[in-house]
């Protein structure tokens, strides 16, 4: 028997399965409690597809059954060449079938009123998809696969043929249904009916474009806020992130270990901490306040709280992120090219303008992204220290779970917020499209980097050494905010609050976790755990089919999965609550809610990692290995995964931090049973428990600490060149001759 018909067979055994064994519909106290299997013939509610045809007549379960009854006979009876073509259209009218009626048909019946016209009314809705419902669409999809797989497509590969099938309906299960299903909740009413009046109310309002302000200012409309906050923090860390990379890798600066890792904390820093540690400098009782005040007779004031301590706490967040997006793009000019303009008698500064500069545009393009898209979907710090000054969103979060609930405004806010990443996603593909700044290629070169301008030196030694004290002095704040009782009123050294969140016994049946955070720390380990190597590998896998594979739309594929990236957590948070709260898929409170955010929210960037990997290894590798009869599967398995180690790790490390650390998309997601500690510890802050909030938050960089510096151990750090020089002064050089 052929491997192809071995594949056919097991698929379909899948499908049976579905249809007669697993439950069709979502179980209430969960698929792997298994207490399913208890009442299968006594409860049909929790009973497959068949006992659902019998017992509650959902006669459309028949046409789907059918049409997989179909694929079975094919695989049967008919010959090869004829049955590829059964295959494809039976299954793909098959999947198609399942999408639909899970979308027309809700609890109590018809969900849109055309088909209750054409059709019966139904006496029997149906609740959301469970296991069985599930499988059925996964076996329809890769019945598709095999059948084009065995009409020659992707050379007959059923592998690839299946991965980009199967990435094609994640994406547009976990990103565009949900982003969509906002986009019609925003216009639809409470029963469901087509309603755009509360759309365009809220899309009218002053509240959103009114320009009746100073640039930024209060009574400024909250898009046109949120707006020039995201530049003012572009701007100011694209800044400083250029400035510290140049630092690095263009000074002789002693202490680079030491900036490397004041650029890792912030990262590791839930995104709320460092408005905390700024509350408790420059707040009203602060130590920097009280200073001031006894020093020079000022009262204290509100000053922080607003965009002003907003665009504060965000750059001193996100210039970390962009040093580590432009760190590699500095190192990775040429210093032949700088060599070849001072051999032409231009100097360090028309160099540095002319050469280095342009040759960085693309990394500078690509951290105000992404510094602004973060700006955008902050939502930690301006909850903590926006005050009166509202931001997107915050905003759409007080719409979904303020005093009076509006649905539609949080979509309307969803969608205004979404438009302004997007506009900056385009307008940076179209500045940067047909344009090549190349600089590494396969030849060597050894030269040395251009120094600095003295002027430009001076300069960024001038940001660079105010940022650090600064950056020290927050994070002693940190630290030092868990160790006292109440700051600023009773600054007694105590460890309670430690003792409060994680405190612990021996009891005779074991450990008992008393502590008031273990629920939530034990939750976002473990959901973070489990999203991560799922991130990795999603992100791998599409990774090898961009870079190694050739298909029809490969191109907008790729710019689908990344427009991902280009969605602000808010807005997945949104658009997933209103996607998955109701059938066909209802997974509002569970854990698998939480893992897909993430998993899709993260994945881009593995993607990015994995296709900047995968470029560096010849094809002549893939193709030794298919030229001996292995198959891609195998290929990737023992040749391509090997030699990725260092792209997988930096995966790995990055969702799970970004796991532990995110709150925009995460805020709209927890239920009681699955609570993340970043949403606990903004609970913690609306309380006024900062003590116990920044104990929390101080564990939780500790353990993130201790990953990422594992993770380096264990990959190295990664040499372009032999080492990194710097050209000489003329001073140098003069005292060596």
């Amino acid at each position: 028997m052929k491997q192809h018909n071995q594949r056919l067979d097991i698929v379909l055994a899948m499908g049976i399965i579905a249809f007669i064994l697993l439950p069709w519909y979502r179980v209430e106290d969960g698929f792997f409690e298994l207490s399913w299997l208890s009442g299968f013939l006594s409860s049909p509610a929790d009973g497959p597809a068949i006992l659902q045809i019998i017992s509650y007549s959902r006669w459309w379960l028949i046409i789907a059954a059918a049409l997989m009854l179909l694929c079975i006979c094919a695989r049967l009876f008919l010959e090869p060449i004829k049955r590829p073509k059964v295959l494809i259209y039976s299954s793909a009218i098959g999947l198609f079938f399942m999408v639909f009626q899970g979308l027309a048909i809700g609890f109590s019946g018809w969900n849109w009123n055309f088909l209750e016209t054409l059709f019966s009314p139904l006496h029997e809705g149906q609740p959301a998809f469970g296991a069985g419902a599930v499988l059925a669409c996964l076996s329809f999809i890769l019945i598709f696969s095999f059948g084009l797989a065995e009409r020659g497509v992707m050379k007959g590969d059923a592998f690839v043929v299946a991965s980009i099938a199967i990435l094609v309906a994640l994406v547009a299960t976990f990103v565009f249904y949900p982003v969509l299903s906002m986009f019609i909740g925003s216009v639809q009413d409470f029963d469901g009916s087509f309603n755009p009046d509360g759309f365009i109310e809220n899309i009218q309002g002053a509240s959103i474009w009114s320009l009746d302000c100073v640039i930024g200012g209060n009574r400024c409309g909250v898009a046109w806020r949120t707006l020039w906050l995201a530049i003012m923090t572009a701007a100011g860390s694209t800044t400083l992130g250029l400035a510290f990379a140049l630092v690095a890798s263009r000074t002789g600066f002693p202490f680079k270990k030491g900036l490397r890792l004041l650029t890792i904390l912030p990262i590791i820093t839930p995104p709320f901490v460092i408005g905390l540690a700024l509350i408790l400098l420059f707040g009203r009782t602060g130590v920097a306040t009280q200073a001031f005040a006894s020093l020079f007779g000022l009262e204290p004031s509100r000053w922080l709280y607003g965009l002003t301590g907003i665009w504060i706490a965000q750059v001193l967040s996100f210039t970390p992120i962009t040093f580590l997006i432009l760190i590699g793009v500095v190192e990775g000019v040429s210093p032949s090219m700088e060599e070849a303009s001072q051999t032409l008698r231009a100097g360090r500064w028309r160099t540095f303008y002319r050469v280095s500069l342009p040759l960085m545009a693309p990394g500078i393009a690509n951290a105000f992204l992404i510094s602004f898209i973060e700006s955008m979907a902050d939502f930690g710090n301006p909850m903590v220290l926006g005050g009166s000054h509202g931001v997107l969103s915050t905003e759409i979060f007080f719409a979904v779970v303020g005093s009076q609930t509006d649905s539609s405004r949080a979509a309307v806010l969803a969608i205004v917020l979404l438009c302004f990443t997007l506009t900056a996603f385009l307008i940076q593909r179209l500045w940067l499209s047909g344009k090549n700044f190349a600089t590494v290629t396969g030849k060597g070169d050894s030269g040395m980097h251009a120094a600095l301008p003295k002027p430009l030196k001076f300069g960024v030694f001038a940001l660079l050494i105010p940022w650090v004290i600064f950056t020290i002095i927050v994070y002693g704040m940190i630290i030092i905010g868990g160790f006292v009782r109440t700051w600023g009123l009773d600054n007694t050294l105590t460890i309670e609050h430690y003792v409060t969140a994680f405190s612990f016994s021996f009891t005779n049946s074991g450990i008992a976790w008393t502590g008031v955070a273990w629920n939530s720390f034990w939750t976002t380990m473990e959901i973070s755990l489990i999203s991560a190597p799922l991130t990795a590998a999603v992100g791998m896998l599409t990774a090898y089919l961009i870079v190694r594979q050739k298909f029809v739309g490969r191109g907008l594929f790729e710019f689908a999965l990344m427009l991902c990236f280009a969605i602000p957590g808010t807005v997945i948070g949104v658009s997933y609550i209103m996607a998955f709260n109701l059938p066909p898929l209802e997974m509002t409170g569970t854990a698998l809610i939480l893992i897909a955010c993430f998993v899709f929210r993260n994945m881009p960037v593995g993607v990015r990692g994995g296709i900047a990997a995968m470029t560096q290894l010849d094809r002549s590798l893939d193709e030794a290995s298919l030229t001996l009869r292995a198959g891609s599967f195998r290929t990737i398995r023992k040749v391509i995964l090997p030699l990725l180690r260092p792209a997988i790790t930096a995966s790995l490390v990055y969702s799970f931090v970004r796991a532990i650390t995110s709150i925009s998309a995460v805020i709209f997601l927890v239920s009681a049973e699955y609570n993340m500690a970043t949403s606990y510890i903004i609970g913690l802050v609306e309380n006024g428990k900062y003590g116990v909030a920044i104990a929390y938050s101080s564990v939780l960089i500790v353990v993130m600490l201790a990953v990422i510096t594992t993770f380096q151990l264990l990959v190295g750090q990664r040499r372009l060149r032999r080492e990194n020089r710097i050209a000489p002064t003329k001073t140098n050089m003069t005292a060596s001759a």
